[in-house]
C-alpha cells in the first residue's frame, strides 16, 4: 500500500524526547500518536495553535510536507511559550521548503540520520534518507 504517512520508530522518538520534552504530536492518529496531546487529520493540526507547546511532528511526506516545515518554523519564532518544534522528515535538501525555511536559518539545527529509517512495523527500510531539524 502506497502512502505519505510514516509511524516515527520508537527509539528515535524516545531519544528526542528526552532532549525535548515533547508535549504535542499534530499530525497523528489514535494509534500511532507520540505525546497525550495530539491532533488528527480530521482535526488538522496545520490550523491549530501550538503556542506554549513542545512540538513533535512528523508530517504527511507527500506535497503538503512544506506547509508542515512552514508552521514549524513559524512555531519556533512565536513570541508565545518557548516555540520549539523537532521534525523527523525526508532529507530532500533540493526543494524549496528546505532553503526557505531549514538551510542557514537562525536558531534552526539539522541532525542528518545514519543509514535509513524502518518506519512503524514496516518490513523494509525507507526509500530515503532521514534527518531531524530542531526549530528553536
Amino acid at each position: 500500500m502506497k502512502t505519505d504517512e510514516w509511524e516515527t520508530p520508537q527509539g528515535i522518538y524516545d531519544e528526542l524526547d528526552s532532549e525535548f520534552n515533547f508535549s504535542l504530536d499534530p499530525c497523528a492518529d489514535s494509534r500511532n500518536h507520540k505525546c497525550e496531546k495530539y491532533y488528527t487529520k480530521e482535526i488538522d493540526g496545520l490550523s491549530q495553535c501550538w503556542d506554549g507547546e513542545n512540538v513533535f511532528c512528523n508530517p504527511p511526506y507527500g506535497r503538503e510536507i512544506g506547509a508542515w516545515v512552514r508552521k514549524c518554523y513559524l512555531h519556533s519564532k512565536s513570541k508565545f511559550g518557548n516555540g520549539i518544534a523537532v521534525m523527523l522528515i525526508p532529507a530532500r535538501t533540493d526543494t524549496r521548503w528546505f532553503h526557505e525555511y531549514i538551510y542557514n536559518k537562525i536558531g534552526v539545527e539539522i541532525r542528518f540520520l545514519k543509514g535509513r529509517l524502518r518506519f512503524g512495523g514496516s518490513r523494509y527500510n525507507a526509500p530515503f534518507p532521514s534527518m531531524v531539524v530542531i526549530f528553536r
